[in-house]
């Protein structure tokens, strides 16, 4: 197969932001569908980029057309499961957004339909497939920084509320607010670069102090629909540990909301040989010379495909045979788990959730 031919089920914001420009640039990804409940939305990117797609506006009607081998799901976070799981049914191959799904039985339905249909399912990590992250990934593998036994991993705003009063504030149908919408992205990229070890335990607390302030300065801010008088029923700030089996700690730190300096996002490695730094943008290996003497090696890794053109490209590669897929579902299935229990331990007060 040289050509993949895809549908694309929600042609909202990360559709046009990050998946759609990903597409444009593959030359072995053709869009043949497009699907919106707000059916102007489909016929919108249909006129302006593929005048020859076809256009639905129930996600299973798109499913029974026998000319799309695979779908990309972006929608709110309590369809990915549901979806994906009728794509299995219908013999197509997945991609999805973040997070996998807003449970782990969700997320599980979506593993076992995979496999019962021996299709892909693929879920985005990009940060992954940052030439940065990609850089750290082969410097760890080479054992130069040595056993990794702490890290952060931080994203956090000053104001950038998405979609404030819809789906994206709203738990039922979100899974809950930066944690799941931010911590999937940092945690994974930092558990990732550790080897994914095996979680022992998680402490978590949320916090929601911003539900009444409209006041945004982050382009993330713009993400998803505003609903005037809607819907706040999520954290507007995440922060805990994860204890790993090999003796290994990472602290996180995730918001959408609070009164800190500027937005910033990173990853901080710890290890006995030497220490990383990623912040999207560049990576720093803090290590000791043979002199000594502390030294620091900046690197920045820059290309004109983004990250999620990069992640899109391997999953048409993988369906093509081409490639080893970067991510694997027990892993989503066990990033579902280490948020559930976050969210857990904060609503006990912060006590201890063990695996």
């Amino acid at each position: 197969m040289d050509i993949v031919r895809i549908g694309i089920i929600g042609v909202g914001g990360i559709a046009n932001a990050a998946h759609i420009p990903a597409y444009l640039k593959n030359p072995h990804a053709q869009i043949v569908a497009l699907c919106d409940i707000d059916v102007k939305r489909a016929e919108t990117a249909k006129k302006k980029f593929f005048k020859d797609a076809a256009v639905y506006e129930n996600y299973m009607d798109l499913l029974a057309d026998e000319s799309i081998d695979a779908v990309d799901i972006c929608t709110p976070n309590y369809l990915h499961s549901e979806i994906a799981v009728e794509a299995f049914r219908a013999g197509k191959h997945v991609l999805c957004e973040k997070p996998d799904a807003i449970s782990v039985d969700e997320a599980e339905k979506m593993y076992a339909a995979s496999l019962e249909a021996g299709k892909i399912l693929m879920v985005m990590r990009n940060n992954r497939f940052n030439l940065n992250s990609q850089y750290l990934k082969k410097f760890i593998s080479k054992e130069r920084m040595g056993d990794i036994y702490v890290a952060r991993a931080v994203w956090r705003r000053r104001r950038g509320i998405p979609g404030k009063g819809g789906w994206f504030t709203t738990k039922a149908q979100s899974g809950g607010g930066p944690l799941i919408d931010l911590g999937v992205h940092m945690i994974d990229l930092a558990w990732w670069l550790m080897g994914c070890p095996e979680v022992e335990a998680v402490t978590g607390s949320t916090y929601s102090k911003f539900a009444d302030n409209d006041a945004k300065d982050s382009p993330n801010a713009d993400f998803g629909d505003r609903v005037e008088n809607g819907t706040f029923d999520v954290e507007d700030l995440a922060i805990g540990t994860i204890r790993f089996r090999n003796g290994a700690v990472m602290q996180f730190e995730v918001s959408w909301a609070s009164n800190i300096e500027k937005e910033e996002r990173y990853v901080e490695l710890y290890g006995t040989r030497a220490g990383a730094y990623w912040d999207g943008s560049r990576s720093v290996i803090f290590y000791e010379a043979p002199d000594g003497k502390q030294k620091s090696n900046t690197v920045n890794q820059n290309e004109i495909v983004t990250d999620h053109g990069h992640n899109i490209a391997n999953f048409i590669d993988v369906i093509r045979d081409k490639a080893e897929p970067c991510y694997q579902p027990q892993q989503g299935i066990e990033m579902i788990k280490i948020l559930s229990a976050i969210y857990t331990s904060a609503e006990n007060g912060g006590k201890e959730v063990r695996f």
